[in-house]
């Protein structure tokens, strides 16, 4: 297994929900933490409150901005000394019909979606081949695996994303770099609850067969297990409460 102490670990959208969850757990796993997000006031807020359990700082990143996902990875290694893991959290969600999106709108999901985890990907291999090798997590979706009416952008996006994990697994196989990715169900957090959904979030804990949504550090537990799994790449792991195998 992937020893993750001492290792040095990017965790993007790292300010909230999954991410964080995703950041306290690589604290406890004996990790360096870089925690990147684009809100630089909630990221610098939640790295100075993990402080006590970890060597964890904030880098703000934009991961639609190729320029500000290769600072973070140089600013990484300048702090850290090397890279070794990476998980692609960041995202956006969108819905409405596909007869009225507008391509900004279209494309913004895509720049985020899919053009970071295209950014993080690259320089992220490129500094883990001179290290001798490292693990790239991409966060799909249950949406990148099954359709939904109103979700056309983030279908696209979500759906690429499980495609560019298999193809740089077997690309970078050869350089001891592994690449995987976890396809959340609905998760609880801030804009997916009972008061912010009202009806419509028991409909969204019907589709799910255990007959509840999921929660953040069960995600991060999954991102661990692909970390720490060294015969693990070019998955993606499903952790949706049996939502895709209906």
């Amino acid at each position: 297994m992937y020893d993750l102490r001492d290792k040095v670990a990017i965790i993007t959208g790292g300010a909230s929900g999954i991410g964080l969850a995703t950041v306290e757990a690589f604290l406890d796993k004996g990790a360096k933490v870089v925690l990147s997000d684009y809100n630089a006031e909630e990221g610098q807020k939640h790295a100075d409150r993990l402080s006590d359990k970890g060597d964890v700082v904030f880098i703000k990143a934009d991961v639609s901005d190729e320029e500000e996902v290769r600072s973070l990875v140089e600013q990484t290694v300048e702090r850290f000394g090397s890279l070794n893991v990476i998980f692609n959290n960041a995202g956006i969600g969108a819905q409405g019909a596909t007869h009225e999106l507008t391509y900004e709108d279209y494309h913004k999901v895509i720049k985020i979606n899919q053009d970071g985890v295209f950014f993080g990907n690259k320089y992220a291999v490129q500094q883990m081949k001179k290290n001798g090798g490292g693990v790239i997590i991409n966060c799909a979706s249950i949406l990148g695996i099954v359709g939904e009416p109103t979700a056309y952008a983030y279908n696209a996006s979500k759906g690429a994303v499980v495609l560019m994990t298999k193809s740089l697994a077997l690309q970078y196989a050869k350089d001891n770099i592994r690449c995987a990715a976890v396809a959340p169900g609905y998760v609880e957090s801030g804009m997916v609850n009972k008061e912010a959904l009202g009806e419509y979030y028991d409909h969204l804990v019907d589709k799910h067969p255990v007959g509840r949504l999921g929660v953040p550090d069960e995600i991060a537990h999954a991102v661990i297990f692909i970390a720490e799994n060294e015969f693990l790449t070019g998955i993606t792991l499903p952790v949706d409460g049996g939502y895709t195998s209906q």
